[in-house]
């Protein structure tokens, strides 16, 4: 076993009114990749950020090829081989593939001017080396997808030698085929004697990929094994700090009416002659590949995109539904699938959040009562558990389990009567995610109407009552709870055959 480049001992970091790390031992070996887990607020981003020099340690020690090393920014991190690729990435989309790669440090000509056909040629290298040959070094960097923009951070941190690369929650908004092609260079990079720390909430890719897995909760440190000595629950034991063996609680809830109805609606591209029904009561699932028209059809219902032909019913009777305040004069309401940019301000105050969708009803005369505001977000920190200092912390400093509950409390200040969630649990931990599972159930219960897209398998089969199957716009197939099974799903996503399932017209 190879020694490690990078450790970390006794590491401490408070912040005003927050103890973010205690004690953490950390280490990161050649040619290894090392999974850090934790649910959110667990400490992990405070630690990569002390790693990667943007945070210094109150306390501890951190040493670098044997010799003690203390970062204070992070070009003397990079400088020194480490090197970080955020969830965010942080390239500039008007400027080409080439010009990202060596910003900062481009090759220079005999007159100190930048050598632009070196350049081109050392980051066609640099590509071909990941065995990445379909990217055109000269495409605007704006014009990528986002598994090609991440192909750019990766060879933009390796231009600088690192030997160290941290890569937090690298597959979060990536396709199937995007992740399977991270995947691979992840791997070429550690048989080249790279160390990758790698951060994810998708515990699968833990043990598709990591070495050693170190899990933290609540700023501490938990343990460090390795992934062969580890099974899932293991792991969600040590995040947790309990067994969540009701990861999908979902309890049946007595099914009512038909609520909203669906017959022969499309909009074009991906909406095609959609036929639905939604009861009182019922979680009805939606799944699909990326493309399928899911998100899509939320759009439609949620009136954002209106159907262009075909029959909309809510409570039996034909509406149309033109614009998003038509839709929540309706009872409607739609949790998206991006909650930075279309469910939150993430600037604002978390009471300006909750409020968003509420404004008419907690004003008078056209002027906002704060009182009433102040109420309604002190209910939801209460009723989702809320982590959060107070109802007038910016939401984009809560971590995205609570980021998520806030969008949710949002909407349900509206009291709709039919909820549609996109992706509810994308991007948060395990212990976010039962939260999540446990709201939709509560709400169920109470004989909420909810639609749920996802694209994992396992939620969908854990918390729907039936479950309908996209495929390129249309409903490919309809299944009970009890006849499901994550095969079956799957093929009906990926096959032609699935087209000739029952689909059933309840």
């Amino acid at each position: 076993m190879s020694d490690a480049i990078l450790k970390l001992a006794g590491i401490s970091k408070s912040f005003p009114g927050v103890r973010a790390l205690s004690n953490i031992t950390f280490d990161v070996r050649a040619a290894e990749v090392h999974a850090l887990l934790g649910e959110n607020g667990a400490g992990k981003s405070t630690l990569i950020k002390i790693m990667s020099g943007v945070y210094q340690p109150d306390e501890g020690v951190m040493t670098l090829d044997g010799g003690t090393i203390a970062f204070n920014s992070p070009q003397e991190a990079q400088d020194r081989g480490i090197a970080t690729i955020y969830q965010e990435l942080l390239l500039f989309p008007e400027l080409t593939v080439a010009e990202n790669i060596f910003m900062g440090h481009a090759p220079k000509n005999r007159f100190g001017a930048i050598d632009w056909s070196t350049m081109r040629e050392e980051a066609r290298k640099l590509l071909a080396s990941l065995d990445i040959h379909d990217l055109d070094v000269t495409s605007m960097v704006g014009t990528l997808s986002v598994g090609n923009r991440q192909r750019v951070e990766i060879a933009k941190a390796l231009s600088h030698n690192a030997r160290i690369l941290i890569m937090d929650e690298p597959t979060a908004a990536l396709t199937e085929h995007d992740v399977e092609r991270l995947f691979g260079i992840v791997r070429l990079l550690r048989s080249r004697g790279v160390g990758v720390v790698y951060i994810s909430h998708r515990l699968e890719e833990v043990f598709l990929l990591a070495d050693r897995v170190t899990v933290l909760r609540d700023g501490e440190f938990v343990a460090t094994k390795p992934v062969s000595e580890t099974d899932h629950d293991g792991l969600i034991e040590m995040m947790v700090g309990r067994r969540l063996d009701a990861l999908f609680p979902k309890t049946e809830a007595p099914l009512g009416d038909v609520v909203l109805e669906l017959e022969n609606v499309t909009r074009q591209p991906l909406t095609k002659d959609v036929s639905l029904k939604l009861r009182a009561g019922e979680i009805l699932g939606i799944a699909g590949l990326v493309g399928a028209g899911r998100s899509e059809l939320a759009e439609v219902i949620f009136g954002m995109t209106p159907a262009e032909s075909g029959t909309i019913r809510v409570d039996g009777r034909n509406v149309r539904i033109g614009s998003p305040s038509a839709a929540k004069r309706l009872g409607i309401a739609y949790v998206p699938e991006d909650r930075g940019r279309q469910g939150l301000v993430r600037p604002m105050r978390l009471a300006e959040n909750v409020s968003l969708a509420s404004l008419g009803r907690i004003s008078q005369g056209g002027f906002l009562n704060r009182q009433s505001e102040a109420t309604l977000a002190r209910k939801s920190i209460d009723q989702f558990r809320v982590r959060a200092s107070g109802i007038d912390q910016i939401v984009s400093k809560l971590s995205g389990g609570n980021q998520q509950k806030i969008g949710l409390s949002k909407w349900l200040a509206t009291e709709p009567r039919i909820l549609i969630m996109d992706e509810p649990t994308r991007g948060i931990d395990v212990g976010a995610k039962a939260e999540i599972h446990r709201m939709m159930s509560e709400l169920a219960q109470e004989g909420m109407a909810i639609i749920m897209i996802s694209s994992e398998l396992p939620e969908v089969l854990g918390m729907s009552d039936r479950i309908l199957v996209m495929r390129g716009g249309r409903i490919v197939a309809e299944v009970d709870r009890a006849d499901a099974t994550q095969e079956s799903l799957a093929a009906a996503m990926m096959s032609d055959a699935s087209a000739s399932m029952a689909v059933a017209a309840e």
